[in-house]
């Protein structure tokens, strides 16, 4: 039997595209003679619907979209992913169509991802298929991780997923799919979403897996395919790599699409971002003009009274390099004359961090100004590491429209720049990747002046928020009890400021606002 795999990017609510996308594939499957054509979870809506999985006429819109695919089947069997609203509530469904018919729906069985939760409803879980006279278990979403133990008759699983990217979870989402090929003997064949939707982004990487448990079939990454698996052909296995060097290029790739599409989707064309010189908006800039090109990308450089000429070169020089617009605001008038209106207020009182973030709300006025102006969207370039210790401005450096790198921590971040020099002909100027990190606030401002190396500080925070570890687990690893007592209480008292975060391209398996959530108000401190 032949399996077309198309692996399509889909865009929330636009049932009309989605459908036109789908019914194009089906066709193309025709065209090379496949027997079936899998399509991804909630292809025909796209994922995450949200509170739109809620509104009956979304769902009644999209079944009517499923007549018209199913339509077009004839000669073929498809399996298309959709909500389907039953008695008890919305489920997602794969529909079985053939003979130009819907046939049935295979429900979810598990909801277990938090954007599910409460949006959709368990169904009874995967069910047996017969096309062309070979038996198929077809599993919908994460029900593939938990479902074991098919009937021995069933010579193909095929799961239709959503699964979004994260650092790391490729490489255990193939660890899973190999040991259910290589236990239950049984080919294995996925079609995973891709593409940006907001916060979230589905990298694809859907393919094929052998009785064995080897890879046969490896689609691409971030980007729509469409392959064909033939169960009866041999083929050879695919080495599938997990080095440090590539899980760093899918980071930015993840990163890149999920620009991409949040401009795309949203009917966005421009981006704006401030260049400081530092690290987070060199790697956000070079990352929009790969994403959106760079005549759609605009900075602006505003030093203030306490930004050194090497920063202000340095930025010119990454603008340069990379060729975009920019121009250079100084912001030393403003900043005066905003501490001197509040003279009746704070005169009389020592520097502090008051001022500093007089400085960073000043160039946020005028970022945001440029994009009312201009249309040009304001990227944030924020990263976890600062937005975890609360190292951050709320109203100043955590304004923007998009965050697509507010879940790396600042370590990752320099893994990324020298990425993108390696591959881009080096735009970041390497004085931006050996100075030390500051935000240049105040004379002379280090980072270092209150923490250790950054290098230090992350495995503490990757510690506390990935694996969830205590504090006395990592001053018994080895790390010092004073700065893991500083980090832990920095983290705990600044949540007000990530509830206020605009949205984050989730990177990481445990993203703040998702994955780790904590209460605002909240007393418990342990």
């Amino acid at each position: 039997m032949k399996i077309a795999i198309a692996q399509l990017n889909y865009t929330v609510g636009d049932i009309d595209g989605n459908t036109a996308k789908i019914v194009g594939a089906i066709d193309e499957a025709k065209a090379r003679r496949a027997d079936l054509v899998i399509f991804a979870e909630q292809a025909v809506s796209g994922t995450p619907a949200f509170d739109l999985l809620r509104k009956t006429t979304f769902l009644e819109l999209c079944e009517e979209a499923l007549e018209k695919i199913a339509s077009r089947c004839d000669g073929i069997t498809a399996l298309v992913g959709l909500p389907v609203l039953t008695r008890e509530g919305t489920i997602s469904a794969a529909a079985l169509l053939e003979n130009g018919r819907i046939q049935r729906y295979i429900g979810k069985k598990y909801i277990s991802a938090r954007r599910e939760m409460g949006f959709l409803v368990p169904s009874k879980g995967y069910e047996y298929i017969t096309v062309k006279g070979h038996k198929c278990a077809v599993v919908v979403g994460d029900d593939l991780s938990r479902e074991r133990d098919f009937d021995k008759s069933v010579e193909t699983i095929i799961s239709i997923n959503a699964r979004r990217y994260g650092k790391g979870t490729m490489t255990y989402r193939y660890e899973m799919m190999r040991d259910l090929a290589f236990v239950e003997g049984k080919n294995l064949v996925m079609a995973n979403q891709v593409g940006g939707s907001t916060e979230i982004v589905y990298d694809g990487t859907s393919g094929a897996m052998n009785s064995r448990g080897e890879v046969v079939v490896m689609m691409k990454s971030f980007e729509e395919d469409f392959q064909l698996f033939d169960t009866k052909a041999e083929a050879a296995p695919i080495a599938v790599s997990s080095s440090y060097n590539e899980r760093t290029r899918l980071i930015y790739e993840a990163a890149r699409c999920g620009v991409r599409d949040f401009f795309r989707k949203n009917g966005y064309a421009k981006a704006s971002i401030g260049l400081s010189g530092g690290i987070d908006s060199a790697v956000v800039a070079s990352i929009a003009v790969d994403a959106l090109g760079a005549e759609n990308v605009r900075a602006l450089l505003m030093p203030s009274p306490f930004s050194s000429d090497e920063s202000v070169e340095d930025a010119k020089r990454l603008a340069a390099n990379l060729g975009i617009g920019y121009n250079v605001i100084p912001i030393s008038e403003i900043y005066t004359s905003v501490v001197n209106t509040l003279k009746p207020v704070i005169g009389g009182t020592e520097f502090d961090s008051t001022e500093e973030n007089i400085q960073t709300r000043i160039r946020t006025v005028l970022l945001m100004a440029l994009q009312n102006k201009t249309g040009h969207i304001l990227l944030n370039s924020s990263n976890k590491s600062e937005n975890a210790l609360g190292l951050c401005t709320l109203y100043g450096d955590t304004a923007g429209a998009f965050s697509p790198t507010g879940d790396l921590y600042k370590s990752e971040m320099y893994d990324v720049a020298r990425y993108i020099n390696r591959t881009m002909g080096n735009p970041i100027p390497e004085s931006i990747l050996t100075k030390e990190p500051s935000s240049e606030l105040h004379p002379g401002q280090k980072d270092s002046d209150i923490l250790p190396p950054y290098e230090v500080v992350d495995v503490i925070l990757f510690r506390m928020i990935e694996e969830g570890q205590h504090r006395e687990e990592i001053v018994n690893a080895g790390f010092d009890a004073e700065v893991v007592e500083k980090i832990h209480s920095m983290i705990m008292r600044n949540e007000k400021k990530r509830y206020q975060f605009p949205p984050v391209l989730r990177l990481s398996s445990c993203s703040f606002g998702h994955e780790r959530l904590m209460p605002l108000t909240n007393k418990y401190g342990d």
